[in-house]
């Protein structure tokens, strides 16, 4: 068995976890996520925690338990904190806006990016070099941030381009005669 599927996901107060055939239902302050269940690892709730178990010895089954407790743990502090992901433009004239569920970016290109947010994603922009995507669920967070980080990713001799807050670029050294 896994060895992170030993550690029970702790639900704390005002997280609501409901196991039914197929899937786990974890609603809290911040929105209602939900997990589709295999019949490889099993689930029980008992004393405001979560424990999962492998249903039989094969390698998936062990592999099963670890993501699955990975993924309901996620799902936990998803509903009552959150996620969030920041990214900055970095480049002459690059500008970032919301305008409603939409962030409309200004990247160089000849024309500007309007990029929509899926459901149960709220952006902000601090400053117009600033963005900052938050939500409940972590995949869809991190994939809303490499989206955008997409459209211009920093390039290694200038360092331009859209990067995440914690990320560093190494600078190419130009050509020389």
């Amino acid at each position: 068995m896994s060895r992170i599927a030993k550690n029970p996901v702790l639900v704390p107060q005002g997280v609501e976890a409901t196991i039914s055939a197929g899937q786990i239902v974890v609603k809290g302050p911040l929105g209602t996520l939900t997990q589709a269940l295999t019949g490889d690892v099993f689930v029980r709730q008992e004393d405001g925690q979560l424990t999962f178990a492998v249903a039989n010895e094969t390698r998936l089954a062990k592999a099963m338990s670890g993501t699955l407790r990975a993924l309901v743990a996620n799902m936990v502090t998803g509903v009552s904190k959150g996620f969030e992901r920041k990214l900055n433009l970095v480049g002459v004239g690059f500008r970032a806006q919301v305008q409603g569920d939409a962030l409309k970016l200004q990247l160089g290109f000849s024309h500007d990016i309007v990029h929509s947010m899926p459901e149960g994603i709220k952006v902000e922009c601090p400053t117009q070099t600033e963005i900052i995507i938050k939500g409940a669920d972590k995949q869809v967070v991190g994939q809303v941030a490499a989206e955008i980080r997409a459209y211009r990713e920093p390039e290694p001799y200038k360092g331009k381009g859209v990067r995440y807050a914690d990320e560093r670029v190494i600078i190419k050294e130009t050509k020389k005669k």
